[in-house]
């Protein structure tokens, strides 16, 4: 754990477990947990090195308290806690993006996804479109590329909206199918990364 590597390198079976385990903490407002499994992603996912790993898993988890409040969250606040992480994130690794634009990215698909969730004000493609935005801007792919990676990311929030409509029950089926969807994703987005030599 904590071992420094590229963002492009990464366990797509690890992060799907461990984002699972992620959204379970959030919706579940258990915030140790969730902060647990954050410093498992930030680590598997980016390779930062055990500092600025701990640093940036308390930003992502303040960026996610900000937003969790229905309906008086704090967007702001989530994005200045998101460009936190990933000025923190482009200091510490190879990815060459701008980090105040990928902080907005990454809070528009929070927003899409609870348009969505919440009212129906959202489709599908436009939660797949946000997430292949900021994909695209922070690994610096093709955006053609990266379809598959978000449509199985959209699947597994599908899957994640049912399961709070659903009680949160620990012990339903539903996380299991959430999970696989979100290994998924990273694996298709692993699969990007290797084939255009990010």
């Amino acid at each position: 754990m904590f071992g420094r590597h590229s963002p492009r390198s990464f366990d797509a079976v690890a992060l799907g477990r461990l984002e699972t385990d992620a959204w379970v903490g959030y919706y579940r407002r258990d915030w140790v947990r969730t902060l647990r499994s954050i410093v498992g992603m930030v680590d598997e996912g980016f390779g930062l090195g055990p500092w600025a790993t701990w640093v940036a898993a308390w930003h992502v988890l303040r960026a996610n308290q900000a937003w969790a409040p229905v309906p008086d969250n704090d967007p702001e606040a989530a994005r200045a806690a998101m460009r936190r992480f990933y000025r923190l994130l482009h200091a510490r690794s190879d990815l060459d993006f701008e980090p105040d634009r990928a902080a907005t990215l990454e809070v528009e698909w929070w927003r899409i996804h609870r348009a969505r969730q919440r009212d129906d004000a959202a489709d599908r493609a436009d939660l797949e479109r946000a997430l292949v935005d900021l994909y695209a801007h922070v690994y610096g792919v093709p955006r053609g590329s990266l379809h598959e990676a978000a449509r199985w990311r959209v699947e597994a929030m599908d899957l994640s909206d049912a399961w709070v409509a659903g009680g949160c029950d620990p012990t339903d089926p539903r996380l299991a199918a959430e999970r696989r969807a979100l290994v998924a994703s990273y694996a298709a987005l692993l699969d990007t990364l290797c084939r255009v030599g990010a």
